[in-house]
């Protein structure tokens, strides 16, 4: 989700919704809790920030009797419950805040951040974290994967998309704040812990140990699939910087006599919508790549960027559960031009531009205030994008993304578990 510089161990992200920044950025909590926990959503979201401070003289007046119940509910619980030691002000305080935001319903979407959980979602658009490198989000009272982060200790260890964290170093986390879980997975890098991992497919409950890592996100990588001459373009989120490094990418791509491309956003948590803007851009010659409307229905088309070096070669895009906010902008924008077949599944359904209004103490709220639709009108928020084919991959499959083709044979890519890629392949009449 996420990425950290300092020594926190748990990078959560959540799934990075599309978040304002004009003028920059990011991230879908789906909090990658260096679990980076350690991305949606997301996610990366490009956003604005706002100092959301009210002196408390001036609270609006109709508010009063609300304040008033809520002071009777703390004072209570200062004076009469039992265990002490669980009083911590500070947490009872971000507790409340976090119930307003989760009362909502905009579950995963908007919410409160501790500071902790803020400087995870900042580095993570950095694309450096300390932790697991899973994107989770509390999804009716889980801890959900969205997705792992590429080459993360997560990853490696065969986390996927839809896995449920059900306890941590053996203490159930299902009914903590999420702040909670995430300082129980935190910790220096080198030093281990232990999740207990459902998977509901199945049923199944798993212990799965990881060790803790420094990771830094190489977000844009490509490789000539053994046997064509198509390029395998992946994407794993869309922190600063990303579109820059895919129009080098594409220029590389061309200058190799490519003739074809499978733009791979699976697990991909989102990130930035400029840098989804700029992705998009460099594929699409005209028209938009997605549609804003507030909160009074007003709609505002935001356009292609002139100047893309890669608008007419023949593309396939791949997407997953995974595949969340600046992905869906981007997987949407293509898919709504007719310039790629879309095959995977259906996406994460991050569809909200996220503002960051900070809060006096370094903590924020990070409230929906845009819906963001393709270019077409099409709704993503709690839908997702359906692919043009749907191709499920097995639960043991594991998806083959470029850093892992190295040394395959054409023959040896056919026949992996990968039936997604391999059904790119045979769209994009390869013929190792």
């Amino acid at each position: 989700m996420a990425e950290t510089s300092s020594e926190q161990a748990a990078s959560v992200p959540q799934p990075a919704s599309a978040r304002k920044h004009r003028g920059t950025w990011w991230l879908p909590f789906a909090l990658i809790a260096a679990l980076v926990l350690g991305l949606g959503g997301g996610v990366l979201l490009d956003r604005q920030v706002f100092s959301a401070f009210t002196p408390p003289a001036n609270l609006p007046q109709e508010t009063e009797p609300e304040f008033r119940l809520m002071a009777e509910a703390w004072n209570t619980i200062d004076q009469h419950y039992v265990d002490r030691s669980a009083l911590d002000l500070q947490r009872l305080g971000y507790g409340a805040i976090g119930g307003m935001a989760d009362a909502l319903g905009d579950t995963g979407h908007s919410r409160f951040l501790s500071p902790q959980m803020l400087r995870i979602e900042n580095d993570f658009t950095l694309g450096q974290l300390v932790g697991i490198g899973v994107e989770v989000q509390m999804k009716d009272g889980q801890l959900v994967i969205v997705a792992p982060l590429d080459g993360s200790p997560a990853q490696r260890a065969g986390l996927r998309p839809g896995d449920v964290i059900v306890a941590v170093n053996g203490t159930n986390v299902a009914a903590q704040p999420i702040d909670q879980v995430i300082q129980q997975i935190q910790g220096q890098a080198g030093t281990q812990l232990t999740l207990s991992i459902l998977t509901p497919a199945t049923g199944q409950t798993r212990s799965v140990t990881l060790t803790r890592a420094r990771i830094t996100l190489d977000n844009v990588t490509w490789r000539q699939l053994p046997g064509t001459s198509i390029a395998h373009l992946r994407i794993a989120a869309f922190s600063q910087g990303v579109g820059r490094k895919v129009r080098t990418a594409l220029e590389a791509i061309q200058g190799a006599h490519m003739r074809a491309i499978i733009l791979d956003l699976r697990d991909n948590p989102g990130g930035l919508v400029d840098e989804a803007v700029a992705v998009a851009s460099q594929f699409l010659s005209s028209g938009n790549v997605f549609v804003e409307k507030n909160a009074q229905g007003q709609t505002t088309a935001v356009p292609v960027q002139p100047g893309g070096v890669a608008t007419s070669i023949p593309m396939v895009v791949l997407v997953n559960g995974g595949t969340a906010s600046a992905a869906e902008i981007v997987s949407g924008a293509l898919q709504d031009a007719h310039h790629a077949t879309v095959i995977g599944e259906t996406t994460f359904g991050t569809g909200t531009v996220l503002n960051q209004f900070s809060l006096s103490d370094g903590s924020a709220l990070l409230l929906a205030t845009e819906e963001w639709l393709t270019p077409s009108g099409r709704v993503i928020w709690h839908r997702g994008l359906a692919p043009d084919q749907t191709v499920a991959l097995a639960l043991d499959a594991v998806p083959v993304f470029p850093e892992s083709e190295q040394g395959l044979t054409a023959e040896q890519l056919r026949a992996s578990m990968d039936t997604q890629l391999v059904r790119a392949l045979h769209i994009l009449a390869a013929d190792p």
